[in-house]
């Protein structure tokens, strides 16, 4: 089992900044992924940003140049820097993470955090 904690939400001005954190605790060694992703009200979960064990990052056209993905590896925390927030960053942030080594029957494994919330608003 992996358990993901995802803490840093708010309500921040556009322009602003914030940076959420995504705290790792268990089987983290089967973990081959880690994402952010955002769900805004009446829309689907959207991917926003990602890396994997093998160094390759993804993000969301909408927040390239604005957020950042990085990792902790001394804290087992994942982080993601939000800069230049705008009003349509407003959703739930959740952290996941793909579980490709595993210890249980089921694999591969997507685990999620309980999720956190951003808004952007004057």
């Amino acid at each position: 089992q992996v358990q993901l904690v995802e803490s840093g939400g708010g309500l921040v001005q556009p322009g602003g900044s914030l940076r959420l954190s995504c705290a790792t605790s268990g089987y983290t060694f089967g973990i081959s992924a880690m994402a952010w992703y955002r769900q805004a009200p009446g829309k689907q979960r959207e991917l926003v940003a990602s890396f994997t064990n093998g160094g390759s990052t993804t993000y969301a056209d909408s927040v390239k140049g604005r957020f950042t993905i990085s990792r902790d590896n001394a804290k087992n925390t994942v982080i993601l820097q939000m800069n230049s927030l705008q009003p349509e960053d407003t959703a739930v942030y959740y952290c996941n993470a793909l579980e490709t080594i595993c210890s249980g029957p089921v694999c591969p494994v997507n685990y999620w955090g309980q999720g956190t919330q951003v808004t952007v608003s004057s």
